[in-house]
């Protein structure tokens, strides 16, 4: 999976953030729209979340400090269904679980 270049600002501020609190892990979720078949859904949105995840690891981010799971479209930030308002719900988040 190829990220966005818009994403990279802000993967590179998540990776300092991690640098700097190197006692923090997370967990990195993705998410897909409703477009397609669930079991698809779900396994782009790993995937999506595992990009970020091999990302930080090539900067440096120990992979025993990261999680990441694929929520598919389950949970939408937008439940509209126009393509426009869908694009919203093709997203990586992260939380700290530690």
């Amino acid at each position: 999976m190829i990220l966005n270049k818009e994403s990279y600002q802000e993967l590179t501020e998540l990776n300092e953030l991690l640098k700097d609190s190197n006692h923090v892990k997370i967990e990195i979720i993705g998410h897909t729209d409703i477009s397609g078949e669930k079991e698809h859904n779900v396994l782009l949105s790993e995937q999506r979340a595992q990009a970020v995840v091999n990302y930080l690891i090539k900067k440096g981010i120990s992979k025993e400090r990261l999680k990441y799971k694929g929520m598919g479209s389950s949970v939408p930030v937008n439940p509209e269904e126009t393509k426009k308002k869908q694009a919203i719900n093709r997203r990586v988040e992260f939380r700290v679980i530690n």
